[in-house]
């Protein structure tokens, strides 16, 4: 358990500094990756994917912005992956948690371009 916690522990240090090397590289055409065969047997592959891409351009306003517009891409991906379970997951629990997930995500979205309406900022 402690190594666990330690690793954790490394694991959010690194992390930031991961995210700033990352920042600014161009993921799609990273040559040497095959990212077909990296998303085989992932049925999510596409969903993270595309909510990773999404997020990572959103960049405009201030940091209040910024927040709520990378947050709208990172609703609208668990709506993605939560569509997937829905359909393809065997376990009937996952396929309702899946569902009120998709709820919660969608009301989350309308909340936060509320904000960007009110705030005067085009929603997305």
């Amino acid at each position: 358990m402690r190594i666990t916690a330690i690793f954790a522990g490394l694991a959010l240090i690194a992390a930031p500094a991961f995210a700033q090397q990352m920042q600014g590289m161009d993921h799609g055409s990273m040559t040497g990756m095959d990212h077909q065969k990296m998303m085989a047997g992932n049925p999510y592959g596409q969903a993270e994917m595309d909510m990773h891409q999404k997020m990572m351009a959103a960049k405009q306003g201030d940091a209040a912005e910024m927040w709520t517009r990378k947050m709208i891409e990172h609703h609208r991906g668990a709506i993605a992956m939560s569509r997937v379970a829905v359909r393809d997951a065997k376990d009937a629990k996952t396929r309702r948690m899946a569902q009120m997930t998709i709820t919660k995500q969608e009301k989350d979205i309308a909340e936060l371009q509320a904000w960007l309406r009110k705030h005067g900022k085009p929603a997305q």
